[in-house]
Order: C-alpha cells, then sequence, then structure tokens
C-alpha cells in the first residue's frame, strides 16, 4: 500500500478544456454556420447534463442525426481527433505531475467517453507523465472503490476543478483524502459552488502547487 496517492483531474485542471470548447466552436462556425454551429452546441450541453462530462463526439453523432447527409460533419471529426492538446496544458501542470510524483504515485482520475478521453489525455502528454496510471469512468465519484482497489494508499490527494465532485469524494472518504479544488474554468464560477462546503484546500492556479507544501498539503485533509 502507498502512503499517499496522487488523484489529478484532467479537464480544466490540467488542461484548459475551455478553450477546446471555444476553439472548437470557431471551427464549427466556419465549417456549418452559426445556425448549425448552436444547434451542435445545444446537443452538446445536453449531454453534458445527462452524462456529467463533456461528450463531444457524442455531441457530434446526435447532431448527425439531425443533418446525416452534411459532409462538413467528417471536417468537424477530423479536427477534434487532431487537436493539439498539448498546446491547451496549463502552464507547469507537467511539472506539477513530476513534483507530486516525488512524493507518491500520480494517478489521472477523469470522467469522459472510452475514444475521445483517452485520447486527450494521450496527445497532451499526460498520460507518459503519470507512466500510463490513468483512470476514466462515466462517474468517477461512483467508483471510489475501485479506485482504491487500484491504487491503495494510506491518504489521497484528490485535485479536481469541480467542487461537487470534491465534495462527494470527501463525504465518502473523510479524513483519508484532502480535497484541492482547482479554481481554474467555468466550474470555478458555477453556482453549486456557493452551496456546497469548501474543500481542504484551493487555489487558482494548477501550477501554484509547484511551490505548495506538499506535507502540509496531506495534513490538511485531516482537518475535516
Amino acid at each position: 500500500m502507498n502512503g499517499l496517492v496522487f488523484l489529478l483531474d484532467v479537464d480544466n485542471t490540467l488542461l484548459d478544456n475551455d478553450q477546446v470548447t471555444a476553439d472548437l466552436r470557431s471551427y464549427l462556425t466556419g465549417e456549418v454556420g452559426e445556425r448549425r454551429a448552436q444547434l451542435y452546441f445545444e446537443l452538446f450541453e445536453a449531454r453534458r447534463t445527462e452524462l456529467g462530462y463533456a461528450d463531444y463526439l457524442g455531441a457530434l453523432q446526435s447532431y448527425r442525426s439531425c443533418y446525416p447527409r452534411d459532409p462538413h460533419l467528417l471536417a468537424v471529426s477530423s479536427f477534434l481527433i487532431n487537436y493539439p492538446f498539448a498546446e491547451r496544458l496549463y502552464p507547469g501542470a507537467l511539472d506539477v505531475l513530476a513534483r507530486l510524483a516525488q512524493h507518491g504515485p500520480t494517478v489521472i482520475l477523469s470522467d469522459g467517453d472510452v475514444v475521445f478521453q483517452p485520447l486527450k489525455v494521450e496527445r497532451s502528454g499526460i498520460f507518459a507523465a503519470v507512466d500510463k496510471r490513468v483512470l476514466i469512468y462515466v462517474h468517477k465519484e461512483l467508483e471510489l472503490d475501485d479506485v482504491q482497489k487500484r491504487y491503495p494508499a494510506e491518504h489521497y490527494v484528490l485535485i479536481d476543478d469541480k467542487l461537487r465532485i470534491l465534495s462527494a469524494v470527501k463525504h465518502r472518504w473523510g479524513k483519508s483524502v484532502t480535497s484541492v479544488f482547482v479554481r481554474q474554468g467555468h466550474y470555478a464560477v458555477a453556482a453549486e459552488v456557493a452551496q456546497l462546503p469548501a474543500a481542504d484546500v484551493a487555489i487558482d492556479h494548477i501550477a501554484e502547487l509547484l511551490t505548495y507544501d506538499v506535507d502540509s498539503l496531506a495534513v490538511a485533509g485531516f482537518r475535516r
């Protein structure tokens, strides 16, 4: 059993997924026009609400059912598959992974589909940076028993941009986990933030962990 394991989210924690979405919106508008682009993102948000994660390819499939003969679908699919995810890593993200790895295994704990999310993790360089330790679920907060079986530890540090996820895991694991709220991306200002308990630690940028005392980071979880 490891003494300490770091569990890190991907989207808007290590990688600026809001910018990925903005880039896709710009590209899609150029390909299919404003009206159809808006339809795609309405389908995208509906799937995000339903599934709890960003499902770009699933939304594209739904869009296809509305416009089955649209030749631009292939171009949009190519844009997503070939997107330069490494350019969307937050400054210092890989350095943070390297620093944390000096204190315990770093593990990606993410929600997502079975094609696009693994591709994003690999193409960004995150996959190699965590030595292939990647867990991707539909709802990761419901799979904590599997996480513990695969990476048993005396204490976990969970780093995520969604306070909802952090709160759910803290409720289950209690003092066995330190919850770290990275206030990046649109979830940092979501209405739920004012309604949920505060995380053990809150930072504004992932790069702050480059100078954060890791021992105190672990101890913070025992205070609540």
